[in-house]
C-alpha cells in the first residue's frame, strides 16, 4: 500500500449540508434552524458560561490565592543521577538535557544532595544547594556557581 491509495472507509465521511439552498433541498427556508428566536438569527446564540441571566458559576464562586508572574520554575535533581557520567565531565544543564537525566531545562536547574556521589565532576550553569556542593567537593569534583 502507497500514500496515494489511502482511502477513508466506506461510510466514514458524509456529504456536507447544503443548508438555505430551496425547500426541495429539505433544509430551504429556515435553514433547519427552526422558527424565530435568538439562535435562528445571523451571529445569534449566547456566550460560553451564560446561564440565562442567573449570575454565572464562574462568578458566584469565590476567588482564591493568585499566580505570581515573576516565578521561576526550577526543575532539581540529586547528586546521586550524576553517577552515569565519567570521571571529569564537565556537566552543564544542556549535558543534562542531552542525556535525558532531565527532560526539560525551564528556568534553570538545581542539583540537591540525596544520595552519594562516586565520580568526580565538574559542574558549571546549575544552582546547588550547599551540602551538594559539599558532595560534589567531597566527590573531587570542581563547582562553578552561578
Amino acid at each position: 500500500m502507497k500514500l496515494h491509495e489511502l482511502k477513508a472507509p466506506a461510510g466514514s465521511t458524509h456529504a456536507q449540508k447544503r443548508v438555505g439552498r430551496g425547500t426541495g433541498s429539505g433544509l430551504g427556508r429556515n435553514a433547519g434552524k427552526g422558527e424565530n428566536g435568538q439562535n435562528s438569527r445571523s451571529g445569534g446564540g449566547v456566550r460560553p458560561g451564560f446561564e440565562g441571566g442567573q449570575m454565572p458559576l464562574y462568578r458566584r464562586l469565590p476567588k482564591r490565592g493568585f499566580t505570581n508572574i515573576f516565578s521561576k520554575r526550577i526543575v532539581s535533581i540529586n547528586v546521586d543521577r550524576l553517577n552515569i557520567f565519567e570521571n571529569g565531565t564537565e556537566i552543564t544543564p544542556e549535558v543534562l538535557l542531552e542525556r535525558r537525566v532531565i527532560s526539560k531545562i525551564m528556568d534553570g536547574v538545581k542539583i540537591l544532595a540525596n544520595g552519594n556521589l562516586e565520580k568526580s565532576l565538574n559542574i558549571k550553569g546549575c544552582k546547588l544547594s550547599k551540602s551538594a556542593i559539599e558532595k560534589i567537593e567531597a566527590a573531587g569534583g570542581k563547582v562553578e556557581v552561578i
